[in-house]
């Protein structure tokens, strides 16, 4: 059995018969030599116009060996366009209007919790209006009675003075309120400080939050870039640099590819894994990757070694050994068996068997391999 590097495999049964219609094509041409007592007859291999019409050569080049350094990764939000939310005070939850997955804009409620802490800032309002409205009283008995001299300039200073730390003391409780998001019923609400999907909810009606609690409750990503996190082992660090191309597939999306680059490496290893982390940073502007997606990475380097290479889908694996089919003519089709030294998904660098210049079948040369060795 024939087995190539190409999916000629899955051709459809239709092109199949097409193929071995084609290659019946072939003309066998008898050429005839007489000789005093009888004739010899000899046949030839000659490719037919219609098989021609659907094969492809290429030419055998020097090329500098390129090789692919794969990896194993994950889909992540751009840390530089994410943001967690935290409870900035204790209390129960009444209210979540956000979930995972959702996409909130900012200033959008997340959730309401009603707090004694909002309890508490709601007295001091109230406690800082009524001290400001004492000041304020004050201030203009004592400007009466500076202007009937029963009262000292120092008196009046000092009531000015005590208005306006009333006003500070009323300002900043405002400050608190504004920042709290406290409202009515001694509530206060989360808000989303920026657009974006939610990616992380850790919170549920009637939870509790205790004082001090510091763990966060929401996060909020724009998903528009992202970012594979790989690790590269220790036996392929030398050939990691930042700029590198790199080719990344999902299992979500078998037969679609996405492009990035090496857009930072992480010079220290891990002291579980012995790995080192790079980080690829992509597009994402239809959405198809997801946080947390399993990420396959493969990164493009090359070697210092120039060497003849074809195209791998010309390369003919049979019998234990690989074989690439020679065009000299329509008339003269030769296989021929050569050594490799690596195969990448466009081109294969060949150790012993073909020569520069030399022309290779790349489309439809398993045919012709079956035509000739069969």
């Amino acid at each position: 059995m024939k087995t190539l590097t190409t999916p000629l495999a899955k051709s459809s049964s239709a092109n199949l018969r097409w193929m071995l219609l084609a290659i019946s094509t072939l003309v066998l041409v008898s050429c005839s030599k007489s000789t005093n007592s009888s004739d010899d007859h000899s046949a030839k291999f000659v490719v037919s116009d219609t098989m021609m019409s659907r094969t492809v050569l290429d030419t055998v080049k020097m090329t500098q060996v390129q090789g692919t350094i794969t990896l194993n990764g994950k889909i992540s939000a751009d840390e530089s366009k994410m943001v967690e939310v935290y409870p900035v005070m204790s209390g129960n939850v009444v209210t979540v209007k956000a979930e995972l997955g959702d996409y909130v804009q900012k200033g959008a409620v997340l959730c309401v919790i009603r707090s004694p802490e909002a309890a508490g800032l709601e007295r001091e309002l109230l406690d800082a209006e009524s001290d400001l409205q004492l000041a304020q009283k004050n201030l203009k008995v004592q400007e009466d009675l500076f202007a009937s001299k029963l009262a000292s300039e120092r008196d009046l200073l000092s009531a000015r003075k005590q208005v306006q730390q009333t006003e500070s003391n009323l300002q900043r409780l405002h400050e608190l309120y504004k920042i709290n998001n406290v409202g009515a019923k001694s509530e206060y609400t989360v808000t989303a400080p920026i657009s974006g999907y939610v990616v992380y909810k850790a919170i549920n009606r009637d939870m509790s939050i205790p004082a001090g609690k510091t763990d966060k409750i929401f996060t909020i990503a724009q998903l528009d870039e992202v970012w594979v996190m790989a690790n590269v082992y220790e036996s392929d660090i030398d050939r990691v640099r930042e700029g590198m191309d790199a080719t990344i597939s999902t299992l979500s999306y078998k037969d679609h590819d996405f492009h990035g680059k090496v857009d930072k490496i992480f010079n220290v290893l891990d002291p579980q894994t012995k790995t080192m982390k790079v980080r690829i940073r992509l597009a994402n502007p239809d959405l198809m990757l997801k946080p947390e997606m399993f990420a396959v990475v493969k990164l493009q380097y090359f070697d210092k070694e120039v060497m003849t290479s074809v195209p791998s889908p010309s390369v003919v694996f049979d019998k234990s050994r690989y074989f690439v089919m020679i065009f000299h003519a329509r008339d003269n089709v030769e296989t021929r068996e050569v050594e490799l030294y690596r195969t990448g998904d466009q081109q294969t660098w060949i150790k012993r068997g073909v020569k520069p210049g030399e022309l290779v079948i790349s489309k439809n040369q398993l045919y012709y391999y079956d035509a000739l060795n069969d």
